[in-house]
């Protein structure tokens, strides 16, 4: 009984850590890949677009607000936002 519930504490904490979480970041767009769905920062980080998030709408230059999560260790973002 012991030994399961010890195993069972073990399966929630590591399920806990592979949660993802929301982040955000502020960059300006290096460059779109309109094929792909994805822009790039100036930091040289990548993000995929989701669905309602249309390439065609960001400009290169763009200072931008990215909230986004990492899913299969790629930055996914969920939202893009002018930057103040």
């Amino acid at each position: 009984m012991k030994k399961s519930v010890i195993t069972a504490a073990m399966i929630i904490a590591i399920a806990s850590a592979n949660v993802a979480y929301a982040k955000a970041t502020t960059g300006t767009i290096a460059s779109i890949d309109k094929k792909g769905d994805s822009i790039t920062l100036s930091d040289g980080k990548t993000f995929s677009l989701p669905e309602g998030i249309e390439a065609e709408t960001l400009k290169v230059g763009e200072k931008v607000t990215i909230t986004y999560s990492t899913k299969a260790g790629k930055l996914a973002a969920s939202s893009i936002q002018p930057a103040k």
